[in-house]
Order: C-alpha cells, then structure tokens, then sequence
C-alpha cells in the first residue's frame, strides 16, 4: 500500500469514528455536539 492510500485509509476511519462518536453521543448522552445554534446566532449578528 502506498503512502497516499495509507493517509486516505486512515483519514476514512478517523472520519467513521467521529459520525460513531456523534451518534453515541446525541443517542445515550443527549448531549449537543460540537456547535449551539444560539452561539451561531450571536456570532452571525455581530
């Protein structure tokens, strides 16, 4: 396998891995992930 194929492979599987950790984390923890919609408000309005 060559360099380049090594880097896609993993950056594949580094991205599964954080869609499994969204999903465990909005199923089980019913938590927000990574961003509130009233900060992204704020933000925009200033």
């Amino acid at each position: 396998m060559d360099k380049e194929n090594t880097v896609k492979y993993k950056s594949f599987e580094f991205a599964k891995r954080i869609v499994n950790l969204y999903k465990y984390l909005t199923a089980k923890k019913k938590k927000f992930v990574l961003s509130n919609s009233n900060t992204t408000e704020r933000s925009v309005g200033k």
